[in-house]
């Protein structure tokens, strides 16, 4: 007698997505509105993982690659403006209260997720995997939305948590739905945090997702991110291409073979994209 499948609890690998990257090198002479010291300062509050509560001056350093004088100058006044708070005993910082006035005012208003939700969580039932919908978060994508609809396979993610760009299904469909130009511009940006040696496959991947795109209207990652985990992903452009979401459905490999993403899993989610679109009126 066969055997059911073992439950997976899929957890991302933190080390896989960038959690703060050095900022764009602005000089006053390519962009004189760029306001370098205020970039620093966001830089900063995005180094925290989804499972880390503290972090020091020196972890803000290494994360961000700024000197620690400049980190101490950023935590202290991030700290005045409540966006850290600091713990004598653990001598770190975590993120403060005043945060949430920037991260709910935004979630409150984004009338898509709650058009996207019940959609979502019919074809998660369907998959009996995860369906998910994202936003570009610098070289990562940022989960605004999960509905899971397996007990088999549950993604220990959360909306806030992040993933990378390049080996995602979910980050290849918004880097496919760019312009050229942003394009390599975004995939340059990539390139140069990450090592030498893994760059050719993760360009690849790349490059292929944006071929699929163009064939199947979505793009495949299959185990690129997490090795038991194979997914789909399609983009969703505004009407006035100045917004770029990007949903996704994920699996264990047992249930999410290439023929079924290819020929039942990716129409279905780019249907669901297109019902989405339709009733915002391709505004989101």
């Amino acid at each position: 007698m066969m055997k059911d499948p073992p439950v997976l609890a899929s957890r991302p690998r933190a080390s896989r997505a960038p959690v703060a990257t050095k900022p764009r090198q602005l000089s006053a002479g390519k962009d004189r509105q760029f306001i370098t010291a205020l970039a620093r300062g966001l830089q900063v509050l995005r180094c925290f993982r989804a499972s880390e509560r503290y972090l020091g001056n020196q972890e803000f350093a290494e994360r961000t690659g700024l000197p620690k004088p400049t980190i101490s100058r950023l935590t202290h006044t991030l700290t005045g403006l409540g966006y850290l708070d600091y713990s004598p005993s653990f001598g770190k910082y975590s993120l403060g209260a005043s945060v949430l006035s920037l991260s709910y005012p935004y979630l409150a208003g984004l009338d898509v997720r709650d058009v996207a939700r019940p959609l979502m969580q019919e074809l998660a039932e369907h998959a009996q995997g995860t369906v998910s919908l994202g936003a570009r978060d610098g070289l990562n994508m940022i989960y605004l939305e999960i509905c899971q609809g397996s007990q088999m396979f549950r993604m220990h993610m959360a909306v806030g948590s992040r993933v990378p760009h390049g080996t995602t299904a979910m980050g290849r469909a918004y880097l496919a739905a760019l312009p050229p130009g942003q394009r390599v511009e975004s995939i340059e940006q990539y390139r140069e945090i990450t090592p030498k040696k893994e760059w050719p496959k993760l360009r690849a991947g790349m490059e292929q997702a944006v071929e699929d795109y163009a064939t199947y209207g979505f793009c495949l990652s299959l185990g690129d991110w997490n090795p038991e985990v194979w997914a789909v992903g399609t983009p969703m452009v505004s009407s006035d291409a100045s917004r770029i979401l990007a949903f996704n459905v994920s699996g264990p490999i047992f249930n999410m073979t290439r023929a079924r993403l290819i020929t039942d899993i990716g129409p279905r989610l780019c249907a669901l994209r297109d019902r989405v679109l339709s009733a915002t009126g391709g505004n989101f």
